[in-house]
């Protein structure tokens, strides 16, 4: 089997396993009277930040934490978090906190025990390959296989989202960046 199909196997593999009943779960808690903030280190923050991004293009309000201009988080705020172990300090830590003041925590994690799948309201379980080994076993290096299943799993959250709202792909190009 080549690298090509190989991957995209482990990648099928892991989206067969993600449950749709937490992606409706998720998608009843992201709506747009709410301000919504995204959270993850390294490559997990990377594809938080790919969420955001979408979710700026259907409309909605949107910050990452840790960049210069994000406000402060407050109660009725939605709050998802990415970590694969569900156990990185830097994530729980402020989800943790997030949660105790009222913000809405979606937790998006391999670990379905972790502390991260459990401090919020929701819990988008992808159980792609980790750093730690866990999760659906791959090929690829350190936790490439859940970050590619997460921004999958996030573009579909997405979908479901501006379907919801009705936002078709031409009034999310409309807000696409234009200084290309």
């Amino acid at each position: 089997m080549s690298l090509v199909n190989e991957v995209l196997s482990e990648i099928q593999e892991v989206m067969t396993q993600v449950d749709e009943s937490q992606l409706v779960a998720a998608e009843k808690i992201v709506t747009k009277d709410k301000r919504i903030f995204v959270l993850g280190a390294g490559r997990s923050g990377l594809m938080a930040k790919g969420f955001a991004m979408r979710l700026m293009h259907i409309g909605y309000t949107v910050f990452v934490i840790g960049e210069t201009i994000t406000p402060s988080i407050a109660e009725g705020d939605v709050l998802v978090a990415v970590s694969g172990s569900g156990t990185t300090g830097s994530v729980v830590g402020p989800a943790q906190k997030a949660a105790d003041n009222g913000v809405h925590v979606i937790g998006v994690t391999s670990n379905p025990t972790s502390p991260l799948a459990t401090l919020g309201e929701a819990a988008i379980i992808v159980p792609g390959a980790t750093k730690a080994g866990d999760g659906v076993k791959s090929i690829q290096l350190l936790s490439t296989l859940f970050d590619q299943s997460v921004h999958v799993t996030l573009d579909i959250l997405t979908l479901m989202i501006s379907r919801r709202d009705h936002v078709s792909n031409d009034t999310a190009k409309a807000t696409h960046s234009n200084m290309e």
